[in-house]
């Protein structure tokens, strides 16, 4: 029902139209109210039906071609069979006004249509067809790939979500792990590790939804949670830390400190006699856990799970790598500090970080599409309103005062002006100036980010 009204709307307005430039092309002719509504109603039949049939026609053709799939084929299937399907339902809409509404006889109708009759008609089809079907087709690309960025964002979003979901049964069924072995050695140092493990656990659910926690709470964290593993190794652990950060601001991936420490001590061999050293310091731009190598012997396959964690959420969040190192006497893990901050006014996690950029590359490409449509809809205006001035100029003047190449000469460099702008092509500058300068600014901020 909402297309019908459309259709009419549409149609009303194109009717309008013709019959005002009718009147144009005949000024000079005694206006005759009967005759001009005859008509405008004569015209208005003519656009609502070559409207809603071509109307028709997209719909069941959208039906076999659609836009993302067969772009090409949906372009020029739908163009010449717009062209084919206005001719036939002219040549019938001519039909039913000459044979029924004015009563002629058939043989009269062919002997009187003349070929001119559908040169307009085919010319004007041509063009908005042609044009129409270049915009949508346009259109749909630039739909496509804003659909794409934002699966990509949302798809990145959703795995980064996962990752953090990953780490609550995996913390919980390592310290339970620990836990058990306690209960077997030395339950009252069992109950200790319970009271304390309540403790490190509340800071995990507090820290689970957030992409990047400061520095000083994950040292703070690591000392609770090293305080837990020293109630069942006691001396045999010797751990060094920083008491703060060099940089307040400075963060990384929340839990990322304990995986590492929980795999260093899983991973070797930690007794009185061989005490393992365990040494979190700042170096450069990166965190670094260290530790003296001494691994178990016999130790069951690891699934990664931890320190493939932390590799895949810095890879959603930085280019910057988490890497581990191993040499003779030591394994080495570094963690990337990241202190790029987006806003300047007020601090942002990531998750505002990766939201804002969903939303900028939103906001740019639907102010692309917009300025794209004033383009297009410049260009529409240019295309009917020039022809329009050299026709009154010449009806007028004769074109001894060729006063049409101004307003067409002005139109023109606005709208091209315009055309560089809606797609990002500048004569002076060279295509993509804007996004190269942008880029070239964003690479001179903090090199360290």
């Amino acid at each position: 029902m909402r297309g019908i009204y459309k259709i009419l709307r549409v149609s009303i307005i194109i009717a309008i139209f013709i019959q005002a430039f009718e009147l144009l092309l005949n000024f000079n002719e005694p206006i005759v109210v009967q005759k001009e509504l005859r008509d405008l109603a004569i015209h208005f039949v003519f656009a609502f039906t070559l409207t809603f049939v071509n109307g028709y026609f997209f719909d069941k053709i959208n039906e076999y071609f659609s836009w993302e799939q067969q772009p090409q084929k949906r372009l020029w299937y739908g163009a010449i069979g717009s062209i084919i399907i206005t001719m036939a339902t002219l040549a019938i809409l001519r039909f039913v006004l000459v044979v029924l509404f004015f009563g002629r006889t058939w043989a009269h109708f062919v002997a009187t249509e003349r070929v001119t009759y559908y040169v307009i008609g085919f010319i004007i089809t041509l063009f908005f067809s042609v044009f129409f079907h270049a915009f949508y087709f346009y259109k749909e690309l630039q739909k496509q790939k804003i659909t794409e960025q934002k699966i990509i964002a949302d798809t990145a979003s959703a795995k980064f979500t996962a990752l953090k979901n990953q780490l609550d049964p995996h913390f919980l069924f390592n310290s339970l792990n620990v836990l058990t072995s306690l209960i077997e050695e030395n339950p009252m140092m069992a109950q200790k590790f319970t009271t304390s493990l309540s403790k490190v656990y509340r800071y995990v659910l507090e820290q689970k939804n957030k992409e990047l926690v400061t520095v000083d709470e994950e040292l703070k964290f690591a000392k609770t949670y090293m305080t837990l593993v020293k109630l069942r190794f006691e001396d045999s652990i010797i751990f060094e830390m920083p008491e703060k950060s060099a940089n307040p601001d400075a963060k990384v991936v929340p839990l990322s400190l304990q995986i590492l420490l929980e795999n260093t001590v899983k991973h070797n061999v930690v007794t009185s006699k061989r005490p393992l050293h365990i040494k979190i310091y700042e170096e450069g731009n990166m965190l670094i856990v260290e530790n003296n190598l001494q691994p178990k012997e016999v130790i069951k396959e690891r699934s990664g799970v931890g320190l493939g964690n932390i590799k895949q959420r810095y890879g959603l969040l930085t280019k910057r790598e988490f890497a581990i190192y191993k040499t003779d006497k030591s394994f080495i893990a570094k963690l990337p500090i990241l202190t790029k901050q987006i806003k300047t006014t007020e601090k942002m996690t990531i998750t505002d970080n990766i939201a804002e950029a969903k939303e900028i590359k939103y906001n740019r490409a639907k102010e692309r599409v917009k300025k794209m449509k004033e383009f297009y809809g410049s260009l529409t205006a240019y295309c009917i309103v020039i022809p329009f001035l050299i026709f009154i100029n010449y009806k007028t003047t004769g074109f001894d005062i060729p006063w049409v190449i101004f307003p067409a000469l002005g139109w023109g460099i606005g709208l091209f002006f315009n055309y560089a702008e809606a797609f990002d092509k500048h004569p002076f500058l060279g295509k993509n100036w804007e996004k190269r300068k942008i880029q070239q600014y964003m690479n001179e901020s903090n090199p360290n980010d």
